[in-house]
């Protein structure tokens, strides 16, 4: 037996030990996620059990180091991980921005001090991170943006918002981008970190058309934060934003893949008949659908490439534009053929039957894919430039 063999011999083996039967059930509601955090309510006990034993064997960040939570876990070991996760059907211990997005960033540029100090508390779920970049006049351009830090000496006072920040309104701390230095719009922004505690920070939620949303706008009035919680380089917070934006991107593309969904033909079989062949009772509907899965497992295996070059450092560094934009098509598609597919009881909104009107709520979200990460405007541009090298207009 290979050293990889007996690896995943023992991850299946914890695995079945360790998983509750709850954590192996399909995800019904926004409570079934765990999203961890000093206000996070655990939805039942089995839920915190799978959260802790992650935990506590380095499961929430399988790939990190040791040292700051992790399990050190090789690429390939991840792989399998993984893989066993997903034959079990097991959920995700811990859904995170501190462990999609601000933890990769913090790997490639924290000091040590900041690995440690807020890479462990990530890992465990103790801290609920949200993201600070957009401002209502600087969305895709984020270099316009004109929250402004003022120097104090051995502080920042910062003044402005931001919009779009997602789950701001339960984050315990934000990694955001304070513009320093006015004279200089490259090199004048620094990333910086604080608690969402602190005196001048305010949220207010955003309604939109699904009738809910993870959305707010965020206000900071005088907001005093140390020189101490920066990441990178004072007035070089672009370096950092970029390389967050790349695993951003890469998070939100995750959508395309659609999860422990094999078909989604195979799917609708079940809840809306088959013919006598054992195939979706529709033909027109079965063959979109089947079009949609083709698409998919090509994407799927696509993103496993991308995800083995960029952890071997082979990617091209705009690959993950690509991917986000086609794994945000692909999740809209799939949300027009669940509309489809639902025919006039997917349309309705309120009743228990129907979920509240999770289909249609859920269709009306994806509209957000193309424009959170980056617009999918942007990504046509990125991708046109740094992948095809086509010449500018």
């Amino acid at each position: 037996m290979s050293d990889l063999d007996a690896f995943r011999a023992e991850v299946r083996g914890w695995l079945e030990a360790n998983c509750p039967a709850e954590m192996r059930e399909p995800i019904r509601e926004e409570g079934d996620v765990c999203w961890g955090g000093r206000n996070w309510v655990f939805k039942n006990d089995a839920q915190k059990q799978w959260l802790e034993v992650c935990a506590a064997k380095g499961y929430t960040v399988p790939d990190w180091p040791k040292a700051y939570g992790g399990a050190g876990l090789t690429p390939e070991q991840t792989k399998i991980f993984k893989q066993e996760m997903k034959r079990i059907h097991a959920r995700s211990p811990l859904d995170s921005f501190g462990i999609w997005m601000l933890g990769p960033a913090l790997l490639q540029f924290g000091t040590e001090e900041q690995k440690v100090q807020y890479l462990n508390p990530i890992a465990r779920g103790e801290i609920r991170w949200c993201q600070g970049y957009s401002e209502p006049g600087s969305g895709s351009d984020l270099v316009s943006l004109q929250t402004f830090g003022e120097d104090k000496g051995d502080h920042w006072v910062v003044n402005g918002s931001k919009i779009w920040t997602s789950y701001a309104d339960q984050a315990d701390w934000i990694f955001c981008l304070v513009r320093t230095d006015k004279a200089n719009k490259y090199q004048g922004i620094t990333f910086m970190l604080f608690d969402m505690a602190s005196k001048g920070v305010t949220t207010k939620p955003i309604l939109l058309i699904s009738g809910n949303s993870p959305f707010c706008e965020t206000f900071f009035d005088d907001v005093e934060v140390r020189k101490t919680q920066y990441v990178g380089e004072i007035n070089r917070g672009w370096d950092v934003a970029k390389y967050l934006l790349g695993h951003e991107r890469e998070m939100i593309s995750g959508g395309g893949a659609g999860g422990d969904m094999v078909s989604i033909g195979g799917a609708f079989a079940k809840a809306f008949g088959k013919n006598a062949a054992g195939e979706l009772d529709d033909p027109i509907l079965r063959a979109e659908m089947a079009a949609f899965d083709v698409d998919v497992f090509a994407y799927r295996a696509m993103g496993e490439r991308f995800m083995d070059m960029w952890k071997t450092g082979r990617a091209h560094p705009a690959s993950s534009n690509m991917m986000k934009y086609v794994g945000t098509e692909l999740n809209k598609r799939r949300h027009e053929l669940v509309m489809s597919g639902g025919g006039s009881e997917a349309l309705e909104w309120d009743s228990e039957e129907t979920k509240g009107g999770a289909r249609a709520r859920g269709w009306l979200r994806t509209k957000a894919n193309s424009i959170e990460g980056g617009t999918s405007e942007v990504m046509l541009n990125v991708i046109a430039k740094r992948i095809l090298d086509l010449p500018g207009a």
